[in-house]
Order: C-alpha cells, then sequence, then structure tokens
C-alpha cells in the first residue's frame, strides 16, 4: 500500500487557504495514473472538501466525495466529521480498497455503502440527519451485513414487507431495549406505516445507486434493489391541521413564562419545522423576513411574513443582540430536539384540540390555511422550503378546490357567443 505522501499546499490548513477558490480541485497523486486525492473550496465562507479520483479503465476516472477538510491549526478543536490531509489519504486509499493501484470492491456490504452515502449528504450540506435515523433503526439490522453484490430483489422485498407489519419505533431510553408500538391495525396506521416504509427504501435505494455508479464492479445487476417497487396509494391527503379557531385557542393556551407561546406563535406565522424555529438567532430577522441558513434539505431560504408576523418578530427581538437565541426558553434553557413534546400535549388538552396535535402539524396548519386562501401552490412551496410544488401539490392541493372555481368563475374568458334558446333544461 502506497505511503503517506507530503505536499506544501496541502498539508496544513493555512497552507490551503492560499490556494485558488473554484470548483476545479487541486490535485495530488496517491498512486501513478491511479489514485488522486483533491481538495476544494468554492467560497471563502465554506470550509473545503476533500475528493478522490480513480482510474476505472478505458481511460476513464471516477471523481468521489470523501468529506469536509479540518481547516484550523489546532487539532484540539477538530470537529467530528472532518479530516486532515493525511486522515484523508488514508481514507481515499482505505475507503476505496486500493492495493498497488487496483481497485477491490467486490466486497462492499450494505453497511459501508450507506456510510458513504451519508458521509455524502453530510459532506454536501444535505439531508444527511434523517437518512441516518432511518438506517441506523430499519436498514442495518436487517441488511447491513449483506455484500450488495449479493443482494436479490427478493431479499429487499422481504425486509421492505417485514418492516411494513411492525409498529413504529418508541422512544427508548439509552442502553436498553429498544421498545415498539403496535402492529398497525387501522386502515390509516397501515397506510402512514407503509408510508414510513417507502421513504426508508428511498434512502436505501438511493445510498446502492451510489455505490453501484461508483464503483460498477459491485454487481453485476443492480436491477436487484432498482426493480423493487415501493407502496402504492399510501402519500394520504394530510387532514391534520388546525382551524383559524384552533391555532388561536392554541396560542392562548400555550404558557408564555416558559417561552412555548412565543415558539407556537412563530410557528404559525412561518411554517417552519420545529428544529428551524431553534437555530433561529435575532439577526435572523431582517427587512420583515425570516432567514433559515440551515433546512432539512440543507438550503438556505428566505421566509415571508404577513403584517402579522412582522409585527411578531419585531416585538420578539427588540432590544436584544443579533447573536441570541430568537426563541428563548425559561431559565436561561435552549430548545432542545424534544423538548416541544410534553407542552405541545399539555397546550392541546388546555385548548380542547381533540384529537390533539403534534408540533409538526402548525407547519400543516400554516400550509393549508395559506393554499385555502388562495395562495399560489408555487409560493406555499417556496416558503416552506420545497424545490417545486410537487410536495404541495401532493399534501394540499385537494383544499384549492372552491379557489379554483372561483378563479375561473373570476377570470376566464366569455365569448358571448352563446345563442339563446327557447328550450329550459328541467331540473329535480
Amino acid at each position: 500500500m502506497p505511503k503517506t505522501v507530503k505536499d506544501a499546499k496541502l498539508d496544513n490548513p493555512t497552507a490551503r487557504k492560499a490556494l485558488a477558490i473554484g470548483k476545479r480541485p487541486h490535485w495530488k497523486t496517491l498512486v501513478p495514473e491511479r489514485l488522486h486525492l483533491g481538495y476544494r473550496r468554492k467560497s471563502r465562507d465554506t470550509a473545503g472538501v476533500w475528493l478522490v479520483r480513480r482510474y476505472v479503465g478505458r481511460e476513464r476516472y471516477r471523481v468521489s466525495l470523501l468529506g469536509t477538510a479540518h481547516e484550523t491549526a489546532d487539532e484540539t478543536s477538530k470537529a467530528p466529521g472532518t479530516f486532515t490531509f493525511e486522515e484523508a489519504q488514508k481514507l481515499a486509499l482505505l475507503h476505496r480498497n486500493v492495493v498497488e493501484g487496483r481497485p477491490k470492491t467486490a466486497n462492499l456490504t450494505v453497511a459501508e455503502a450507506i456510510e458513504d452515502y451519508i458521509r455524502y449528504l453530510k459532506a454536501e450540506k444535505k439531508s444527511g440527519k434523517d437518512a441516518e435515523g432511518r438506517a441506523n433503526a430499519l436498514i442495518l439490522p436487517a441488511l447491513g451485513k449483506y455484500k450488495v453484490s449479493e443482494l436479490t430483489k427478493r431479499q429487499i422485498e422481504k425486509w421492505r414487507d417485514d418492516l411494513a407489519k411492525k409498529g413504529r419505533l418508541l422512544r427508548s431510553e439509552k442502553g436498553k431495549e429498544q421498545k415498539t408500538a403496535k402492529a398497525p391495525e387501522t386502515e390509516n396506521e397501515i397506510r402512514a406505516r407503509k408510508a414510513t416504509v417507502n421513504r426508508t427504501l428511498t434512502t436505501l435505494k438511493a445510498a446502492l445507486n451510489r455505490a453501484y455508479a461508483e464503483n460498477d464492479e459491485i454487481a453485476e445487476k443492480p436491477d436487484a434493489w432498482r426493480t423493487v417497487k415501493p407502496f402504492g396509494k399510501v402519500d394520504a391527503a394530510r387532514p391534520d391541521f388546525l382551524s383559524v379557531a384552533e391555532a388561536q385557542r392554541l396560542i392562548n393556551a400555550a404558557d408564555r413564562a416558559s417561552g412555548f407561546r412565543d415558539l407556537v406563535h412563530g410557528a404559525l406565522l412561518t411554517g417552519c419545522r420545529y428544529g428551524e424555529l431553534c437555530a433561529l438567532k435575532v439577526r435572523d430577522f431582517a427587512g420583515g423576513k425570516i432567514m433559515i441558513h440551515t433546512s432539512k434539505s440543507g438550503k438556505p431560504r428566505t421566509v415571508r411574513l404577513t403584517e402579522e408576523g412582522v409585527e411578531f418578530f419585531a416585538a420578539l427581538v427588540a432590544g436584544r443582540t443579533g447573536d441570541e437565541p430568537m426563541f428563548r426558553r425559561e431559565g436561561s434553557e435552549v430548545w432542545r430536539e424534544s423538548s416541544q413534546g410534553r407542552p405541545m400535549r399539555e397546550t392541546c388538552k388546555a385548548a380542547k384540540i381533540v384529537p390533539a396535535v403534534g408540533f409538526h402539524q402548525l407547519r400543516h396548519t400554516w400550509a393549508s390555511l395559506a393554499v385555502m386562501n388562495g395562495t399560489p401552490l408555487m409560493v406555499v412551496a417556496m416558503n416552506l422550503g420545497h424545490r417545486d410544488t410537487t410536495m404541495v401539490e401532493r399534501h394540499y392541493a385537494h383544499l384549492t378546490s372552491n379557489f379554483i372555481d372561483e378563479a375561473i368563475m373570476a377570470g376566464a374568458p366569455r365569448y358571448g357567443a352563446v345563442e339563446v334558446s327557447n328550450v329550459t333544461a328541467i331540473h329535480k
């Protein structure tokens, strides 16, 4: 195996800062004509990333992402998931299983393929957290040990069907046995479970497709997973949103002293996810808009507000410094990943919301009421952070029927060419 190489331009973060910024990587040969390590930084405000370029035959090279570069001279402050120059070399050599210049990936397992896929998502600032959670809980226990080259369609279909019959995972104490809910029984429970399995199957396929695209020698027939179909007709329109009156009751019932009332009100005014609200700083409200720096998709977006929303956030940030959390919790605490569960249940009970809704339904409430009031689907999608109207049409388009009828009556063309007839229709 090649030894670790040195390079004055890539060895340390200080030297790398002097390199040109842009899309073209700076390459260092690890194995002559076979394997190269690359470094690229697209802008001065972002960390660089390590790339590997390997020869795949027929005068072709394949470039893959390795991970984020460690960009400070202090090794003690090294963030998890970042790599030094030496670590990146080892990752390029060992992760790609390159021995004497020849790639050997026939033994790649599903667990290794998913690990590479999660690393790719995180390095590209995409949604790696959701995929990682699904993989750890639902994919790896059953399929992780298998070689990608040996997977069969029947094997994956059995995993899919078995997963659909099981109850959803429940919150369990660390180190204790994983708890699960009872198996789905009602039509809606079965539909919801199958929808979860479909999203998990998408994660599995994405990881395997990436592995195959980069290591086309791992499997002769990728149809083993590509021909496995998701469950059909499971994405029902969302009925779980509040009316304006219910939303008002919920706001009034939420505890003001703990800061939960502000959090509820903010969600109903923006349609933002709980995690997005918790991450907001005071400075993120400017010009009558809210700036979301990191969303579920990994892309920033601007949330437009109504005049009520502008008034609310202006009062919320008045007299505060820009780096303070936008939404404060009682006792200088911050709102954590699961801090909203209990107060949301208590607030629904006090507001007489039956059945109770979760915090995420506040996002659906904003979207549903906006659509029902005639807001164009593309505008709703942009505020929610969707790249197009696909998800909005799937879940909220059924709410637009009255709006469409009114719009046609108001704006569709008339030609005045209908001839008057003496025949009158008789209606029962």
